[in-house]
């Protein structure tokens, strides 16, 4: 008895004297969203090629590593570390035709890592976009991966002032397991990312798009992701020609400039 006791002494003395376990570590990373590249500015989200390697060359002379998204994904779900400082995320929304003819070479150059949101029933179909062809090209780069950005990117808000509930509900549960559907079995590898059309988002999408399968969901904020937000309302900065230079930097400190940009 005298021997239990001891050890039970020794025991609680160690557990007082452990180091407490360490607190999630704080971080504030920024998630940078590209729609379009060209030699000029076409419209709002077009951003000029020059523009674009001009931060990808920020990015790399300024000490800034780009992540994937899936890693900074893996951490919100207790799967991995929290990003170290100066980190970064590039996606892009549309898998617009640029993509491949101005942005891939510029990736290939600096081998960042990028994450396409696309909506299939664009691809191969219209004109401004890439082809599944091109796409397969892009993935087996290793630099870029496909993840949904619903099938044929509608707008829910307009959508459910037109819809009964039970219509608006085949709706969003078509347009998000179509979308997850046809890009695995094109592409392959794992859709469950879903960058949210116009950025619109409520907590019923939400729930559907959890019951869809996804497990993280993205708006357009332009403010840095940090360990407070919800992985399944994650926010990213919808970049525009102007940011370019001085508001670049700025931005990439979480102090950008404050925009109207018409999605």
């Amino acid at each position: 008895m005298l021997f239990l006791r001891i050890t039970a002494v020794v025991l609680s003395l160690l557990v007082l004297c452990s180091p407490a376990a360490p607190a999630a570590e704080n971080f504030s990373i920024p998630i940078l969203l590209y729609h379009r590249l060209g030699p000029t500015v076409a419209d709002g989200m077009t951003i000029t090629t020059p523009v674009f390697e001009a931060h990808m060359k920020y990015l790399r002379d300024n000490g800034y590593t780009v992540i994937p998204l899936r890693q900074l994904i893996d951490h919100y779900l207790g799967k991995g570390p929290a990003p170290k400082p100066k980190s970064v995320v590039i996606v892009e929304d549309d898998a617009h035709k640029s993509v491949y003819s101005d942005m891939l070479p510029i990736i290939r150059k600096y081998r960042y890592p990028v994450t396409v949101f696309a909506y299939p029933s664009a691809i191969s179909n219209a004109k401004y976009a890439m082809t599944w062809e091109q796409m397969r090209e892009l993935k087996q780069t290793g630099l870029f991966d496909f993840q949904s950005h619903t099938y044929w990117h509608p707008n829910f808000k307009k959508e459910r002032r037109k819809l009964s509930p039970e219509s608006l509900n085949a709706l969003v549960m078509t347009q998000l397991r179509k979308s997850k559907a046809r890009l695995e079995t094109e592409l392959g590898g794992r859709v469950d990312m879903l960058a949210w059309p116009f950025g619109i988002n409520d907590d019923f999408l939400i729930g559907k798009a959890r019951e869809a399968g996804y497990i993280a969901t993205f708006t357009i904020e332009r403010r840095h992701a940090s360990r407070s937000d919800s992985v399944m309302k994650l926010p990213r900065y919808l970049l525009v020609n102007a940011d370019s230079g001085k508001a670049f930097a700025q931005l990439l400190e979480g102090n950008a400039v404050r925009r109207n940009v018409a999605y």
